[in-house]
C-alpha cells in the first residue's frame, strides 16, 4: 500500500510548494483537485487538457519527487435539478475522465449526485425512510430516470478512457451506503466502485471493516480516503446521526469528522488496513483532513504519524509457514 494525501488541502501552496511538503513528510502519492466542489488550486484542467507540454511537465513534477498521482478528484452533483449546476458539474467529471486517461492516472472520484422530486424541482431531494411511501415513489423516479441512466453513461465513457470511478459514499447523496453502491454498480457497469471514506460510515451507524468486506468481495473498491469521525455520545441523544447544524457547531453536533486517530484508536486502524488488504486493495490509502479542532499542518502532520504505524507496505511474501 501507499499513503497519499487530496492535495486541496495545501490550496494555500502553490503546485511546487505542496509537492515538496508532501515528499518531504515521506507520502507516495497525491490526489488532485480538478474542480467542482473541491476547486482545482494546482491545475488548470482546460490548459492540461489542450497542451501535450504542460501535461508532461506537471506529471514530471510529481515523478520527480518520487511520487505518483493516485486520483482526480471533482465530487459534484452531476444529477442537481438546476440544469446550470448539473451541467457544470457533469462538464468537470467528463473532462477529468479525459485528463485522467491522458495522464495515466487510474481513478477520477466524485459523487454520485442526487436529483430532485421531479422534472421541474429546483432543489436535490434525498429520502431516508420508506414512509410515508410518497418517499418511495421519490427514490424508485430518481434511480429509474436520473441515477442510472447517467451513471451507465459514464461508465461506458470510463471504461472506454481506462480510467475508474470512485463514487465517495456520502450522506445527502444517492450512492451513500454499500448497499447503494452496490446497486449501481450492479445496473451500470464494472468501472462504477467506490472511493471509500471510513468516516462517512462511522456518522450512518456502518462498521467501515465491514463496508471493506461487503464492496471489496465485490472488487468495488477503487480509492481510499483516510478520515476519522467521533461521535458525541449526548449530543447524538439529542440530534441523532442526521445532525443538520453547522460543522462550526462542534460543541454541541451529534458528531463530526477528526484526523486520523483522534476519532477511533489505532487498533481500529489497523483493522481497517488489515481488512483492506484481505480483500485485495493494495493501493493508495489518501489523507482527507476536516478536522475542526486542529490546523491543517497539525492534523495532516498526525495523520501521517498515525497511519505510518499500521500501513501494510510491503507486498505479500509466501506463507512460509504453512
Amino acid at each position: 500500500m501507499k499513503l497519499g494525501v487530496f492535495s486541496v488541502l495545501f490550496a494555500q501552496k502553490s503546485f511546487e510548494e505542496s509537492l515538496d511538503y508532501i515528499a518531504a513528510k515521506g507520502l507516495d502519492a497525491l490526489e488532485i483537485g480538478t474542480g467542482n466542489y473541491p476547486g482545482s488550486p494546482h491545475l488548470d484542467l482546460d490548459e492540461l487538457l489542450a497542451d501535450d507540454g504542460k501535461r508532461r511537465a506537471f506529471k514530471q513534477a510529481v515523478e520527480s519527487r518520487g511520487l505518483i498521482i493516485s486520483a482526480l478528484s471533482c465530487h459534484g452533483n452531476p444529477l442537481h435539478p438546476q440544469k446550470a449546476i448539473s451541467t457544470e458539474h457533469d462538464t468537470i467529471i467528463r473532462k477529468t475522465i479525459e485528463l485522467a486517461n491522458r495522464l495515466e492516472v487510474p481513478v477520477v472520484n466524485t459523487f454520485s449526485g442526487l436529483p430532485g422530486d421531479h422534472e421541474d424541482a429546483k432543489y436535490p431531494n434525498w429520502p431516508v425512510a420508506p414512509w410515508p411511501n410518497d418517499f418511495q415513489d421519490v427514490l424508485k423516479w430518481q434511480w429509474e430516470q436520473k441515477v442510472i441512466p447517467y451513471w451507465s453513461e459514464i461508465n461506458g465513457i470510463s471504461e472506454a478512457a481506462g480510467v475508474k470511478i470512485g463514487l465517495e459514499l456520502h450522506g445527502g447523496f444517492s450512492v451513500h451506503t454499500p448497499a447503494t453502491m452496490l446497486r449501481l454498480r450492479e445496473a451500470t457497469g464494472k468501472a462504477i466502485g467506490a472511493n471509500l471514506d471510513p468516516s462517512h460510515m462511522w456518522w450512518q451507524g456502518i462498521d467501515p471493516v465491514q463496508a471493506i468486506h461487503i464492496l471489496g468481495r465485490e472488487g468495488a473498491i477503487h480509492h481510499f480516503h483516510a478520515k476519522d469521525t467521533t461521535i458525541d455520545p449526548i449530543n447524538v441523544n439529542k440530534h441523532g446521526v442526521t445532525d443538520m447544524q453547522s460543522y462550526t457547531q462542534m460543541l454541541d453536533r451529534a458528531w463530526q469528522f477528526r484526523s486520523v486517530g483522534f476519532g477511533h484508536d489505532l487498533k481500529v486502524w489497523a483493522d481497517i488496513i488489515s481488512a483492506l488488504r484481505l480483500v485485495g486493495y493494495d493501493y493508495v490509502v489518501s489523507i482527507e483532513h476536516e478536522d475542526g479542532l486542529m490546523s491543517v499542518e497539525e492534523g495532516f502532520s498526525k495523520a501521517v504519524a498515525n497511519l505510518q504505524q499500521v500501513l501494510i507496505r510491503e507486498p505479500l511474501g509466501e506463507m512460509w509457514w504453512v
